[in-house]
């Protein structure tokens, strides 16, 4: 099934609803450069497919789930690419948000989204509310201080990092809350689908990392080689292209046997190797089989 049509439906609904003619035009426009067009929306799909290997009996629910982590995404996106950070003039292809619009605007708008983000599952949450309820614990666990991505980008002003932690806090933390979210949308216990999101998120960033390596910047739609220009901790820089690989291998199998049973099993362990094979150049993709 196409997952794509209900996300940017979503994600229209919730940026339209959130909006209106008292909004600064600006800081709209904005908004809507963040989020549209977006890229794969891997952590919304992740978020609605095990909602479906779940039996997705609110997908109401499930649907805002899915929109409010990509919004956080791009919220964290647009922070990320600011000036402070890895002032980054693209992203997507395009203009990075403060390189369009500026950076008062783009520390607003990736503000914005975070409290729009918990906004679109308070309008969604009359029908089932202690489901919201666990979503808004699960969700906000995810971007928090404490352990959240908050957290993750955080590291990077620490003199001394431990790189799986790193990796676990600024990029799994968002995958393992999407298969949960998924979960707990369906009225499922989302306890069992937390590993599975741990190391899949974990194997995206060595990805990523590998893809700041060997992937043009035309092709990623955003500058390479940062890690190394910002002195960022990298499984390349640690490990070298061969460990990088043979990590992504073992994290990607991890990811793959730790999909909880259910009917959809078979039809997410195929997402998680489609979605590792797009990320990578096709000459490191073959390696990974």
């Amino acid at each position: 099934m196409d997952l794509m049509p209900r996300i940017e439906q979503a994600l229209e609904q919730a940026l339209t609803q959130g909006g209106g003619e008292a909004a600064p035009p600006l800081l709209e426009a904005a908004a809507r450069h963040a989020v549209f067009p977006g890229g794969g929306r891997v952590r919304p799909r992740l978020c609605l497919a095990v909602a479906l290997a779940c039996g997705d009996d609110a997908p109401t629910l499930s649907d805002a789930a899915a929109a409010a982590l990509e919004l956080l995404h791009c919220a964290s996106l647009v922070h990320d690419d600011l000036p402070c950070f890895d002032n980054a003039a693209t992203r997507r292809g395009r203009p990075s948000v403060h390189a369009a619009y500026g950076e008062r605007l783009a520390v607003l708008v990736g503000d914005g989204l975070i409290v729009r983000a918990f906004e679109l599952l308070a309008w969604h949450a009359g029908s089932h509310p202690q489901r919201a309820a666990r979503l808004v614990t699960i969700i906000g666990r995810a971007i928090g201080i404490a352990s959240g991505i908050v957290a993750g980008q955080a590291w990077e002003c620490e003199p001394q990092v431990e790189l799986t932690e790193y990796h676990r806090q600024k990029t799994a933390a968002l995958f393992f809350a999407a298969t949960e979210a998924g979960a707990a949308a369906a009225g499922q216990d989302p306890a069992p689908w937390h590993a599975f999101g741990e190391q899949l998120g974990l194997a995206y960033q060595v990805a990523d990392d590998l893809r700041d390596v060997a992937v043009s910047a035309d092709d990623m739609g955003k500058p390479m080689g940062q890690d190394q220009a910002h002195g960022r901790p990298s499984a390349v820089a640690e490990l070298g292209m061969e460990g990088a690989l043979e990590r992504l291998r073992v994290l990607v199998g991890a990811a793959v046997e730790g999909i909880p049973p259910c009917p959809g099993r078979e039809q997410l362990a195929a997402l998680v190797r489609a979605e590792m094979r797009r990320l990578l150049p096709a000459e490191l993709a073959d390696r990974l089989d």
